[in-house]
């Protein structure tokens, strides 16, 4: 869950790291591990559509035992993740048919390059 530690020692296992050095005394959120099913479930929501919001976030977050704070966040990263691998993929179809231009290329050695580039369907 989204359990915080206080700096106070009420810690049993260990003394509570600051979370950030600005104060003597913050707390800092441990991180949510989520169960199999949990993370099943998510997903299956995921795949319908990549943006929860309103009703149906507090809905999923009640029937998941999670907080709503929980399911948007799941949400957030899922879809920095999902772009992530789409842009891997894309890259990678490019590079396939030798369209990628090298990283290092100014402006010039890409206009160079423009005339042999192929449109590729994604």
């Amino acid at each position: 869950g989204l359990e915080l530690s206080h700096c106070a020692g009420a810690d049993p296992l260990g003394p509570a790291v600051p979370w950030r050095s600005g104060g003597p005394c913050k707390m800092k959120r441990v991180r949510t591990v989520f169960k199999p099913e949990q993370l099943e479930r998510l997903e299956q929501e995921f795949l319908k559509q990549q943006y929860m919001v309103g009703t149906e976030r507090v809905d999923l977050a009640a029937t998941l035992h999670l907080t709503e704070t929980q399911v948007k966040v799941w949400f957030q990263n899922r879809r920095i993740k999902w772009r992530k691998q789409s842009m891997e993929q894309k890259k990678a179809k490019l590079s396939q048919f030798g369209v990628i231009q090298p990283a290092s290329a100014d402006s010039t050695d890409v206009k160079e390059h423009e005339e042999d580039t192929v449109d590729v369907e994604l």
